[in-house]
């Protein structure tokens, strides 16, 4: 069957190449409007402006780090050697789980659900494996640890944006002078931010551009932005024009001005580390379909990127959130709970800190869920009394029906790719 390859090769490429562009355009009407969602809800930056950022920083993450060397089988999800004697199969698996996955987030998208891309894409081809290969290609181990990070992801990240925002409110907004205060432990969060999101891009960013750093080192680097980026913050701070005579209401708004500063600031970080990190949810499968099409049917573990490939995830992401991004972004930064500066910093800190705990431990992970945990998290803060629980019930149906959803709509276009082709 190898011959089938071999004569619609470049057809199979060109329809790969769509569907992974619609795969992107997926990624990016949804989960980056979840990194930008508490920005935008907590009026730390307008959509206009999250727009901007998340174009150049998601574009940056993606084309610069987004991989010289993909994966070609997704996260061990499935084992290639059930594909070596029928090449073509994986091929029109990989087609049908991108154009499943994608459909999936459109209409996610649509509805105003934040949904895991990662979990969209590994339900697809975990359907695709399972009916059209057999039960045995799929690594089952590996989707039972998906389905227990719906639990222990949002929780980790919520108990961490609760003790952040407790800290903030005890430290900073329960005292007789919360701007004094503001002055004084502001720069730590600081601090603690820029080590965060330092070590979320030297971590999850710049591995993928041949730029290898020991755990050590990683954290030193971090340990060192962290120093310059409180430091910078303190004398920020210092020359900001606020009156110590005003009100406290006056002064609560001008504490929140500092943190919509910091905002913007994570806001730029966790663009670029999931633009680095989640364009291979829609590269990853096309660089599988090319590299086994121009290799005649060789299934290689590992394949170098054909220079097209990330300019089209690149600019799939960026194309889907400005066209489409609004409605999950009004979810995340409005809907769950109402969101300050304060609060979307926290919750953004809190998603942020996750992401290192987990690719430390090699817990899967989806930042949608990382993300809505923590706003969660800083909701349960003010009281249940503070969250939309008809908008969180239907968030988690989402996240439960993801995977076999994924799974269904891939199962039927691999049977009708095969019959067409076959």
């Amino acid at each position: 069957m190898v011959d089938v390859l071999v004569t619609n090769g470049p057809m199979l490429i060109a329809i790969a190449a769509a569907f992974g562009f619609l795969m992107a355009w997926g990624i990016g009407a949804n989960d980056v409007a979840n990194a930008m969602g508490t920005s935008v809800g907590s009026n730390a930056i307008t959509i206009k402006q999250a727009i901007i950022i998340a174009m150049i920083f998601e574009f940056a993450g993606a084309y610069l780090a987004g991989g010289e060397v993909t994966s070609t089988i997704r996260k061990g999800i499935i084992d290639s050697a059930y594909f070596v004697d029928s090449p073509e199969l994986l091929v029109y698996g990989m087609i049908s789980a991108l154009l499943a996955a994608g459909i999936w987030l459109i209409s996610a998208s649509a509805l105003g659900w934040p949904v895991s891309t990662t979990h969209s894409i590994i339900g697809a081809i975990v359907g695709f494996a399972a009916v059209g290969v057999g039960t045995d290609a799929v690594e089952w181990g590996k989707v039972a640890g998906i389905v227990g990070s719906w639990v222990v992801t949002p929780a980790i990240s919520g108990f961490i944006a609760f003790m952040i925002f407790q800290s903030v409110q005890k430290l900073i907004f329960n005292t007789e002078d919360p701007l004094e205060n503001a002055k004084r432990y502001v720069p730590f969060y600081m601090a603690l931010a820029g080590f965060v999101m330092s070590l979320v891009t030297i971590k999850k960013g710049l591995k993928h551009i041949g730029l290898h750093f020991s755990s050590g080192e990683a954290y030193a680097m971090a340990f060192g932005v962290a120093v310059l980026v409180g430091i910078a913050g303190m004398f920020a701070i210092k020359r900001l024009k606020m009156s110590k005579s005003a009100d406290l209401q006056t002064q609560f708004g001008n504490v929140e001005k500092v943190f919509a500063i910091l905002m913007v600031v994570t806001a730029c970080c966790m663009a670029f580390a999931h633009g680095s990190n989640d364009v291979a949810n829609a590269i990853g499968p096309l660089a599988a379909v090319v590299s086994v099409v121009n290799s005649g049917g060789d299934i290689a573990g590992q394949s170098s990127l054909v220079w097209w490939i990330l300019p089209l995830g690149a600019v799939g992401i960026v194309l889907g959130l400005a066209i489409f991004g609004k409605r999950v972004m009004q979810t995340i930064g409005k809907n769950i709970t109402h969101l300050t500066p304060s609060r979307g910093f926290a919750a953004e800190l809190a998603a942020a800190s996750t992401v290192v705990i987990a690719s430390g431990t090699g817990l899967p992970i989806s930042t949608t869920q990382t993300l809505v945990g923590a706003v969660l998290g800083v909701g349960m803060a003010r009281g249940i009394a503070a969250i939309n629980i008809g908008v969180v019930r239907n968030i988690v149906v989402s996240w439960v029906i993801t995977l076999p959803a994924g799974a269904g709509l891939s199962i039927m276009f691999f049977f009708m790719i095969k019959g067409i082709f076959n």
